[in-house]
């Protein structure tokens, strides 16, 4: 999974289509920042800025919770996949909705039951404990961190290439400008005040898309094959685009290479705070059921829409212009979407391929909203409210809104630093925190009743260090042409993903931190979990 493109190449985006999608992106901002205003909560309302009182009905929660899933760089970065790599592609696009699939039938009900507002308080409410609540706040800011850098980055670029800025320090500008943006929506609209944005996001990216899928489906006579038999034409790979190998041939050992991305995603795409937090907007674990069968339902509509349309940009296209445009593939969701009108467009597909950027622009702004906002819950209620006995609401309100400036101004300032970069490591990295030191976590504190206190902080410390530790050695980082550093080679773990080793690694934390407890402590521990396992797993509060 990768960013959104830094350059520009979109074949035939002309002036006009420009300025109708910069209309578009400033009508969109504005009506989006309106419906934050008009949302947002009282000063004084804590169930309103974390939770959205809970009153979005089963289908608006699921478009949210679907909203958050499918970001930027899961559009634009998977469809380029799919675009260069063919099968692998599709691959990881089914990975997204597994792992979607795993959160619902897992962990969705024992979070909803156990949590409040954030990943904290379900991990606190059997282990109590500052030291525990910092601890998930730190790794929650850590796996969304790189994220957000991101989206962020991937805005600012893109908006400059609609601008028609080559400037540095107007790209940079751009960047700062679309986070000041994205601040705004968190601190005024809090948790609903970005669940419609979500809702709206989703709406438009999957309406506009299933057009255009149609379309290229259209351009091929309703003939699947021979959609992808084009596609594989002008491929540059031939047959190979449509079997499996072609993303990771290069490697020394391209099976496990696969085996491992693919897991980290399943694993960590179900685990990234910003998804969990959405479990507590439900008013009922039922909620949680009805909610997320609608955000499945979605995600599986995505993965159709983005395999056609990236299978279309390359048959249409042809894979020298996809790498032209960027070469990582990014551009192919618009390139496909542009190329399935053909050439000239008439006034009634320009509004439609305005439409489908304007659904991008959206997903890249709402994207950083609600992570920012899940960071922001995270230091306010864990960090800072869990050390006053009983804080106000309109105190701990007020530090919500804060820590979300705290999270949101270093996050542009950084954004400007690395937009130049690759940044796919970056995604990557925020992969593999969820599936190395969330996901234990949460599966250990949620299902294991020996699980301790020790056990957990080393699930959550261990695996995160294990993922810092080896990203630097994979080959996203250096090593390739495409890595962040292509010019460096201190390539020594030659992978793609950390997840082979630090997912093991993670639940292997848990465990020794667990066992080396003392008996006394176990038990005491057990019997805590055994009190309120009927809460946590079935909803059931002892009387």
């Amino acid at each position: 999974m990768t960013a959104a493109p830094g350059g520009t190449g979109f074949t035939g985006f002309s002036d006009s289509a420009q300025a109708m999608s910069l209309v578009a992106f400033s009508v969109a901002a504005a009506i989006t920042l309106l419906l934050c205003v008009m949302t947002g909560p009282d000063r004084d309302d804590l169930d309103g800025f974390y939770t959205g009182y809970g009153s979005l009905s089963p289908l608006r929660n699921g478009l949210a919770i679907a909203g958050d899933y499918i970001s930027a760089a899961t559009v634009l970065g998977t469809g380029g996949v799919i675009a260069l790599c063919g099968y692998d592609g599709i691959v990881l696009a089914l990975s997204t909705a597994l792992s979607l699939m795993l959160l619902m039938f897992l962990l969705a009900e024992p979070l909803r039951n156990a949590g409040r507002f954030t990943m904290g308080d379900a991990l606190a409410r059997r282990m109590p404990g500052r030291c525990v609540r910092i601890a998930a706040c730190a790794v929650t800011i850590a796996a969304l961190l790189p994220m957000m850098l991101v989206q962020l980055a991937g805005a600012g670029q893109l908006v400059a290439f609609l601008l028609g800025f080559s400037g540095e320090s107007l790209k940079t500008g751009c960047v700062i400008g679309l986070g000041t943006l994205m601040i705004s929506y968190a601190v005024i609209g809090g948790m609903k005040g970005t669940a419609l944005i979500q809702i709206l996001k989703i709406v438009m990216l999957l309406g506009s898309g299933a057009v255009v899928a149609v379309l290229v489906l259209h351009r091929f006579d309703w003939d699947p094959g021979a959609l992808f038999n084009a596609a594989a034409g002008q491929s540059g790979a031939g047959e190979a685009f449509l079997h499996s190998g072609l993303q990771f041939a290069g490697g020394p050992a391209s099976r496990l290479d696969m085996i491992s991305s693919e897991l980290t995603i399943v694993l960590g795409g179900a685990c990234l705070p910003h998804i969990t937090m959405r479990m507590y907007t439900a008013s009922s674990a039922r909620q949680v059921r009805r909610s997320m069968s609608w955000a499945v339902s979605c995600v599986a509509l995505f993965v159709l829409v983005v395999t056609v349309v990236a299978v279309g940009a390359t048959a249409l296209v042809g894979r020298t212009a996809i790498t032209g445009a960027d070469p990582q593939g990014n551009t192919a969701y618009l390139l496909g979407a542009r190329a399935a009108f053909g050439p000239g467009l008439s006034t009634a597909e320009s509004l439609l391929f305005t439409t489908v950027t304007a659904a991008i622009f959206l997903t890249l702004l709402a994207s950083v909203a609600g992570m920012i906002l899940a960071c922001a819950n995270s230091l306010a209620h864990d960090v800072f409210a869990a050390r006053v006995q009983e804080m106000s609401a309109p105190r701990e309100m007020a530090l919500a809104r804060l820590s979300a400036l705290a999270i949101g101004i270093p996050t542009i300032l950084l954004a400007t630093l690395v937009q130049h970069h690759s940044l796919q490591p970056l995604v990557t990295l925020s992969f593999c925190l969820g599936a190395s030191a969330i996901a234990p976590a949460l599966v250990y504190g949620l299902f294991w009743r020996r699980y301790t206190r020790a056990g957990l902080l080393c699930t959550l410390i261990g695996g995160s260090l294990t993922v810092l530790a080896l990203m630097p050695g994979t080959n996203l980082v250096s090593g390739s042409p495409v890595a962040a550093f292509p010019h460096a080679d201190f390539n020594w773990f030659p992978f793609t993903t950390t997840g082979l080793l630090s997912i093991p690694a993670g639940f292997a934390f848990g465990w020794l931190g667990t066992v080396a407890c003392d008996r006394r402590t176990t038990q005491e521990q057990r019997r805590e979990y055994e009190a309120m396992e009927g809460r946590i797993l079935a909803g059931v509060v002892r009387r």
